[in-house]
């Protein structure tokens, strides 16, 4: 196969995340993404690797024999999200386990138990956080707001239509591109750093049914003058809304990276945060707090992880990687104590608001990065949690949470290939896989949680 030079063939399997093996007969196998098993399709070779071919997905000419439902979403196809849409949730939730038992399977040593896939209880407007950007739908034309086109780093679809989020998500992207456009605001070039408008944050909680807005832009004083945010901030509080819109922010952000980060925050209505509920614990949760963004699927989640942990009376269970401390929170009324351990400040202070919230008083939380902070606590755990970021666990830190010799540790992954790679470093330094389970929290797209248990080899 030659670079630059167009091909078709048949997609023979797709491996995570979402790559697939492309026969093309005498000429070769190439490996392009955002295909599906069974698909006919066209690409473009766009690199060689140690002569294997990388292909650019140019047209699907036939859909997969598993392609057995209509898109629901409008945007589909043009947003670059939800690239399953066209599969039944069966059908999906089935790819899903393939993809990650084929990891586990090539990276377990011994036998172990693979229990499937467990599905969300809910497939549409699931999701409880969105982040969406400002900018244009093709170059130098009109203001969107949205998820970026798919193949593009530029153009932006505006998704007020997107199916995996509530309705209200909908209303109140409308209402703010509109009032945008109309008072003539630029979105942030990210080439040449000048403008006003980067993102939207909506938060919307599920149980509760609260909402939060973080609207997203420079420190420009000329277009912060024009924008008159205090009549935004009218029209989203008159908004026709199912949740409660609890608070408004204006997030000041002049970093030159596209990444949603905040110089200053400043409260335009109502309060900075609201609360979710958890398997009857609560949750303070503000615009940048990282909770998981299906509630109800983080439910099946931690239900399953508090499974795999087994017996916690009496015992002291180190949770690392802890985030806002949910899984901590979920375990400590099962447990004697519960220690988590989060790189983020704010994450920290957020459990531990929340830990006084449940009335928990069996937690406790350190600000630092795993590698460091576990030399610094002077208990021993019995048993670990670890849930780690999609790179997986630095082998430094690994190396110190397999010395505590814990009987039982349970590893919560989001990318099962840098799991693979920790576990077999777990197998080789005396640890036995005993069962694992995939756990789809983001239906449509090709996402998944797996949750593995290991114990300890006597």
């Amino acid at each position: 196969m030659k670079k630059g030079v167009e091909y078709t063939g048949v997609v023979t399997n797709v491996a995570f995340p979402n790559k697939g093996e492309v026969d093309c007969g005498e000429e070769g196998i190439a490996s392009v993404k955002g295909v599906l098993p069974g698909q006919k399709v066209q690409f473009v070779v766009s690199k060689k690797r140690s002569g294997k071919a990388v292909g650019r997905l140019r047209e699907v000419l036939e859909k997969s024999p598993i392609e057995d439902v209509k898109p629901r979403c409008p945007h589909f196809g043009e947003c670059g999200g939800c690239s399953y849409q066209t599969l039944s949730y069966e059908n999906q939730k089935e790819l899903k386990s393939k993809m990650v038992q084929s990891i586990l399977d090539k990276a377990i040593q011994t036998e172990y138990v693979f229990e499937g896939i467990v599905g969300s209880p809910v497939q549409w407007n699931y999701r409880n956080k969105m982040e969406f950007s400002f900018g244009d739908e093709y170059k130098d034309g009109p203001l969107a707001l949205g998820m970026h086109k798919k193949n593009s780093f530029h153009d932006i679809v505006t998704v007020d239509q997107c199916q995996i989020v509530h309705e209200d998500y909908q209303k109140i992207l409308r209402c703010i591109l509109d009032y945008c456009t109309e008072k003539e605001l630029p979105f942030y070039h990210k080439m040449r750093h000048d403008g006003y408008l980067r993102h939207l944050l909506v938060r919307r909680t599920t149980k509760t049914e609260q909402l939060l807005v973080g609207l997203v832009t420079t420190s420009n004083p000329e277009f912060e003058e024009k924008a008159e945010l205090t009549k935004l901030v009218e029209l989203l509080k008159n908004l026709d809304l199912d949740a409660k819109l609890c608070g408004v922010m204006h997030i000041i952000n002049d970093g030159v990276a596209d990444i949603v980060q905040s110089d200053e925050t400043r409260v335009l209505f109502g309060e900075e945060y609201i609360y979710e509920e958890l398997l009857d614990l609560k949750f303070k949760i503000s615009v940048f707090s990282f909770f998981q963004t299906n509630s109800l699927g983080a439910e099946v989640l931690y239900t399953k992880a508090r499974e795999y942990i087994g017996t916690t009376k009496d015992k002291l269970i180190f949770d690392l990687y802890s985030g806002t401390g949910t899984i901590a929170q979920i375990i400590a009324p099962v447990a004697k104590k519960v220690i988590g351990v989060e790189i983020v400040e704010e994450a920290v202070e957020a459990a531990k608001e929340n830990a006084a919230l449940n009335g928990l008083d069996n937690c406790e939380f350190h600000a630092g990065d795993v590698l460091k902070c576990i030399d610094e606590i002077k208990e021993q755990p019995d048993l670990i949690i670890v849930d780690p970021p999609r790179d997986g666990i630095n082998p430094k830190a690994l190396q110190k949470i397999i010395n505590f010799g814990v009987e039982r540790l349970v590893y919560i992954s989001c990318k099962p290939t840098s799991l693979a790679r920790d576990l077999e470093i777990l197998q080789n330094q005396g640890y036995r896989v005993e069962r694992a389970c995939a756990v789809d929290q983001f239906p449509c797209t090709n996402h998944i949680e797996t949750v593995v248990l290991l114990s300890k080899v006597s």
